[in-house]
């Protein structure tokens, strides 16, 4: 099939059929309710984040907005895979247009790219108030903060643009079934009758460069701000530097560690990990950091506390 030529001229499928997650038909039920349950508290949790943030003069500062734009990707993200996956589950299959396949493809990929740059901010913004307290307000800026956000944006749409354009024009004259429960890269690659390969090469380059520098240099800001933490003579002032860090260093590690292990089983142990599990691994990535990041920073950040129960509560 690979060494098919690629023909220019070949009509693209007018749907793809997703299957769920292989083997676990008889569970699909059970992860319709579960998905569906945590899709409702992303979408509450993320929802009353940029509400309060939104009305509330007193989180009007750079990690709040940060957090404010983190929520919203949030929402794009979970939004953009997981009713499709409940109604794959409860039908046991449902098709996607060809259209539709890749314009999820690209919003899952877009958002994941956009997410990691937000927390490559927020750690920059950890950064500047715990190492250079007294220069914050002149360094995080409102325009300093919208350059920030928008430059993320950019960044991701230059990115993830050519990859959807890529594999988006393979041509698809074989088998349509996709083998998992929304339109994955490598699932909906395999697909095609010409070499995918630079497609997926592109995505490995692409996905290495954007998470490998994030992460070195959050990576390199959290040594910075240990370093001052720890030189504080005040055993209350490291305790309380700390904590301030603590969320997003919850929230860091939930991106970033199911979406390694992620890539890794889709790439490395494709013949070792059961296929069931590198589908719900993938599915899980998408929908637990999106449910678990509100409840995370609500429970966790006093201030932010506060002020949902103010909300929900009406004082």
């Amino acid at each position: 099939m690979l060494g098919l030529p690629y023909n220019h001229t070949m009509e693209p499928p007018a749907t793809f059929f997703l299957v769920g997650i292989p083997g676990l038909q008889s569970s699909h039920p059970w992860l319709a309710i579960s998905l569906s349950a945590m899709y409702t508290v992303a979408l509450l949790g993320n929802t009353l984040i940029i509400t309060v943030v939104w009305v509330d003069s007193t989180l009007q500062e750079p990690m709040y907005c940060f957090l404010c734009v983190l929520a919203a990707m949030d929402i794009v993200m979970a939004s953009s895979v997981v009713p499709k996956m409940v109604s794959t589950f409860c039908s046991g299959g449902s098709s996607i247009s060809f259209n539709g396949c890749f314009t999820q493809m690209y919003f899952v990929h877009a958002a994941t790219a956009v997410e990691t740059g937000l927390l490559l901010a927020m750690a920059f913004d950890r950064y500047v108030a715990i190492c250079k307290p007294l220069h914050y307000k002149r360094i995080l800026t409102p325009q300093v903060m919208l350059g920030m956000c928008v430059t993320i944006t950019i960044r991701a749409v230059i990115s993830m643009t050519p990859l959807s354009w890529m594999l988006s024009h393979l041509p698809f004259c074989g088998s349509h079934v996709v083998l998992h429960s929304y339109c994955e890269h490598i699932a909906v690659a395999k697909l095609a009758c010409a070499d995918p390969r630079p497609s997926s090469l592109y995505s490995l380059i692409c996905s290495f460069i954007i998470v490998g520098s994030d992460v070195a240099f959050i990576a390199a800001s959290y040594i910075l701000i240990l370093r001052a933490v720890f030189g504080l003579s005040s055993k209350n002032a490291q305790l309380k530097a700390l904590s301030t860090c603590g969320s997003h260093m919850g929230v860091m590690a939930l991106f970033y560690l199911p979406g390694m292990a992620s890539i890794y089983v889709a790439w490395v142990g494709q013949d070792v990990v059961p296929l069931h599990t590198q589908v719900l691994l993938a599915d899980l990535y998408l929908v637990i950091p999106p449910t678990l990041n509100p409840i995370i920073y609500g429970m966790r950040t006093k201030q932010m506390r506060e002020r949902m129960w103010s909300l929900l509560t009406g004082k």
